[in-house]
């Protein structure tokens, strides 16, 4: 089944790797269209060996259209996903914009496809990158032996920032490495080189930053269980792609270390790297480029009868992004779940 896509913020960090993950993946398109704010239309981007020119995101622009790809601001994804719903696409929305909406599927394909049979508004959510790639860990785990408390911190790049962030990264390691006076920080909360930041997101409720709030909020949506307790602490450091997290685990029931890795190394997304002695373990240079979530330094927590800890590491802008807006799009292909031409 080949099908209609359009890319909407296809100029953008996510959307242009979208579009090479489209490529990567040999998406079944029969025709595709890029789509930007009024400031990048016009302008001309090269797919497959052809010459596209970027539309503006207006209602004509998705008629035809049966599946869309967007990355764009919440704030114009309230306005603009809805838009192409109407006009009777099926969205994969990346933004937060729709992520707790009950009547929008919240996806990880390894995790929960199945929600995809019923999509009431005409718009999938994409999770947030460092829930994502967490999930993908946490599923073969809770079908083992059920989780009961997940208390995760994260070492989260600066590209979480988008272009913007890496581009001031690199600013600052340059002009530290030249001993100049280190740029006016405008997109991370402080300076990032030669720091870690646990404070570079909005302030939520309760002392937690708004990146809290949507992993303890989206775990539970994904992995349909309320009852899983999430406990996070966030933080940004210099590094430009790659999130890590360190995640300890409560079970309800007994699980082993040999268990834990038996079971990851059977589930979809996943490579285990986990031998600390040869070196072997999940790093953010690893998986730069790859879709799968790496695990390693699966080891018991002795604190509590049924423990373990992990180390987790993606690539945010790819499986916690790019990737999985994809592989929700290749699922309602291959289920045949898209609206008919």
């Amino acid at each position: 089944m080949s099908v209609c896509v359009a890319v909407v913020g296809a100029t953008g960090a996510v959307g242009e790797i979208m579009r090479q993950v489209l490529v990567e993946h040999d998406f079944p398109f029969s025709t595709i269209k890029f789509l930007a704010s009024e400031r990048s239309a016009g302008k001309a981007i090269d797919f497959k060996g052809k010459r596209y020119t970027i539309e503006p995101i207006r209602p004509e622009a998705f008629a035809g259209v049966q599946v869309v790809l967007s990355s764009t601001p919440a704030s114009v994804s309230r306005e603009t996903s809805p838009m192409a719903a109407k006009a009777g696409a099926i969205v994969v929305d990346n933004s937060s914009a729709w992520r707790m909406d009950p009547d929008v599927p919240l996806v990880v394909p390894e995790v929960n496809p199945d929600v995809l049979k019923k999509i009431p508004k005409g718009i999938v959510a994409n999770p947030n990158c460092s829930t994502i790639q967490m999930v993908v860990a946490l599923k073969p785990l809770h079908d083992l032996a059920r989780i009961k408390r997940v208390v995760v911190s994260t070492y989260q790049a600066s590209s979480g920032k988008g272009a913007k962030g890496v581009y001031e990264l690199d600013a600052q390691i340059t002009a530290i490495g030249k001993g100049d006076k280190v740029p006016p920080v405008t997109a991370h909360a402080a300076q990032l080189a030669g720091n870690v930041l646990p404070h570079d997101w909005k302030l939520g409720e309760d002392g937690y930053s708004e990146e809290e709030i949507k992993m303890i909020k989206e775990t539970k949506k994904i992995m349909g269980d309320d009852t899983i307790q999430v406990s996070p602490t966030t933080a940004r450091v210099p590094v430009r792609t790659g999130h890590s997290e360190a995640i300890n685990l409560e079970f309800v029931n007994p699980i082993t270390p040999e268990q834990a890795r038996a079971a990851l190394r059977k589930a979809p997304g996943v490579i285990v790297l986990d031998d600390y002695a040869k070196g072997e373990v999940p790093l953010a240079l690893t998986c730069v480029g790859r879709d799968e979530t790496f695990v390693g330094r699966i080891r018991r927590d002795p604190t509590v009868p049924h423990g373990l800890n992990l180390w987790v590491v993606s690539d945010n802008l790819r499986k916690g992004a790019a990737t999985n807006a994809v592989q929700i799009a290749e699922v309602l292909v291959a289920r045949g779940w898209l609206p008919k031409k």
